[in-house]
């Protein structure tokens, strides 16, 4: 029997969103609104809206590319809250007609793949071995990932739409309207270039290779183009614009592919703002609207310096996955879009304790407070129940002080701090003591530096172990953090931030950490107060 009095109360919820949607301040929710707009002055308000994605499969998708399907599929949704009536699709469309113009740094078979430069990277054999192109290859692998995260998607290939045909009848138009795309792009060229320039490139028949040159003829009754191919002896040669025998300059192609698809909604890098001005323009020209969206600020290396496909640089997607959880990384797009953010493993464990901070006071807010609370949009307004009693930066603290990367190890010392939590009954913790170990030793653990107790510290550690022998081994995290801040204050250091950061270096190796009582109440009591007995000997804290 259906559950009607559940649906009956979705639907309430629903609506009670869809009215807070209409003023909340979170970025998915203003962008929605902007995109209502359009559907109401266009007047077909039950037409499909269509949302649109582009890769570049010049080199294995990263981060960057994930987070513009992540953050589109944000807007979505809050869309759907605002205009639920109204039908949506979200395209990820690859761009692997393009020419392949420079062999990336982190593939291998450098020296094959430079033999292939120009051919459309559906052309160019897979370094890997795997697919039958390197554009299919990478292709693969962000379909891969979008579809382990559950992405409501359509993907397409530039290839597969132009070779079918699917751009013929848009394609003729840009050639009708050559010459009103020259008036926009000209003037943005460099001098030398604009002798060459065509927004038409034709696919060499004999060598395979998309040519960079100008058009001698052009006849848009019969759809073709005459060009010298420099890969064929200067050759005078005639070739249909139609059926993948010709692609288009990149700010061409989009717009095209804009006029073609209906595109209502893209967003962009804010390195794109020129090229999106210039193919709104051509887009214009074609006779549609450009699509709505905004630019997003870029991601940075460890050197602040822009992450690069082809340079490797930055995070990759599988990266993130060893170390956190994939909602972590989802919080990582969805704050501040328009502001550079260091994408690099130092900003993994905060992103992962800010999520389940976020998703720990989600279902005591009001909804008009749900609907800026990132695990709203994180979990397409359906956040699941919050059941990881431990922070990640105590889970790594945890298994730097255990000196045990066993996972049954930690979950020992688990049950001193949540005495019911099982790796059967609380998974998601499960998975976040895999991605503490292996965070740990790839990066924590090389870094560490321990340092002996000093003279002037060395009462205070003696009065907190001395407090930590008879204390009540099931103390609250609370309790004990309460001690040994007396403890601090008692013995006078002028900065009690001093007091903790000696705890952190002498015992932790490192001069960062969680609340110590929080990290006592983990470790253990008595373990605690051995550890410390350890540190006032003098015995190495490296070793178990």
């Amino acid at each position: 029997m259906p559950n009607n009095q559940g649906a009956a109360d979705a639907a309430v919820i629903h609506e009670a969103f869809q009215e807070l949607g209409q003023s909340t301040k979170a970025w998915p929710f203003e962008e929605a609104r902007k995109l209502v707009e359009r559907v109401k002055k266009r007047g077909k308000e039950g037409d499909e809206v269509l949302f649109e994605t582009g890769y570049g499969p010049s080199g294995l998708p990263h981060i960057g590319t994930f987070g513009e399907v992540a953050r589109t599929t944000m807007v979505r949704q809050a869309f759907h809250i605002l205009m639920p009536d109204t039908p949506t699709r979200l395209l990820c469309f690859s761009d692997d007609m393009d020419g392949f113009r420079k062999v990336p740094t982190n593939v291998p078979n450098q020296e094959m793949l430079a033999g292939h430069l120009n051919k459309p990277l559906s052309q160019v054999p897979d370094p890997f071995g795997t697919h039958d192109s390197f554009g299919l290859h990478n292709n693969a692998r962000l379909r891969d990932f979008l579809d382990s995260f559950g992405f409501d998607y359509e993907f397409a290939s530039a290839t597969d739409y132009y070779k079918a045909g699917r751009f013929d009848d848009a394609l003729r138009l840009v050639l009708e309207k050559f010459d009103d795309i020259l008036d926009i792009m000209l003037p943005t060229l460099r001098q030398e270039r604009r002798g060459t320039y065509s927004p038409i490139l034709p696919i060499s028949p004999v060598s395979g290779e998309v040519v960079y040159v100008p058009l001698l003829e052009r006849d848009p009754v019969k759809g073709t183009v005459v060009f010298e191919d420099p890969t064929n002896n200067n050759e005078r040669t005639e070739v249909s614009i139609t059926g993948g025998h010709c692609k288009l300059q990149w700010k061409a192609d989009w717009a095209m592919r804009w006029s073609a698809l209906k595109v209502d909604y893209e967003m962009a890098g804010k390195d794109l703002i020129d090229s999106v001005k210039l193919s709104n323009k051509i887009c214009r020209v074609l006779g549609v609207q450009p699509p709505d969206g905004f630019n997003y600020e870029l991601f940075l290396d460890e050197n602040g310096e822009k992450i690069s496909k082809s340079r490797g640089n930055g995070l990759t997607i599988d990266d993130w996955l060893r170390y956190a959880s994939p909602e972590s990384l989802q919080l990582f797009m969805y704050q501040s879009p328009r502001k550079a953010k260091r994408l690099f493993f130092d900003v993994i464990p905060k992103n992962v304790d800010d999520y389940l901070s976020h998703l720990a006071a989600y279902h005591d807010l009001e909804p008009k407070a749900q609907l800026t609370n990132p695990t709203w949009h994180i979990h397409n307004g359906n956040p699941p129940a919050h059941d990881v009693p431990i922070s990640y930066s105590l889970l790594l603290n945890l298994v730097s002080a255990s000196h045990s990367d066993d996972p049954a190890v930690l979950w020992g010392f688990i049950q001193n701090y949540a005495p019911d939590a099982t790796p059967e009954n609380h998974p998601r913790l499960d998975d976040l003591v895999g991605y503490a170990i292996n965070y740990f030793n790839d990066f924590v653990k090389p870094n560490k530096s321990y340092r002996a107790v000093t003279d002037a510290e060395r009462p205070a550690f003696e009065a907190l172990v001395a407090q930590l022998e008879e204390a009540d081994p099931h103390a609250s995290a609370k309790d004990l953090q309460s001690g040994v801040y007396e403890i601090g204050k008692t013995h006078e250091f002028e900065n009690l931030r001093d007091w903790f950061k000696a705890l952190y270096e002498v015992l932790l190796g490192e001069s960062q950490g969680p609340r110590f009582g929080s990290f006592i109440a983990l470790y253990g009591v008595k373990e605690t107060a051995a550890l410390i007995r350890r540190a006032l000997a003098g015995e190495d804290l490296t070793k178990a």
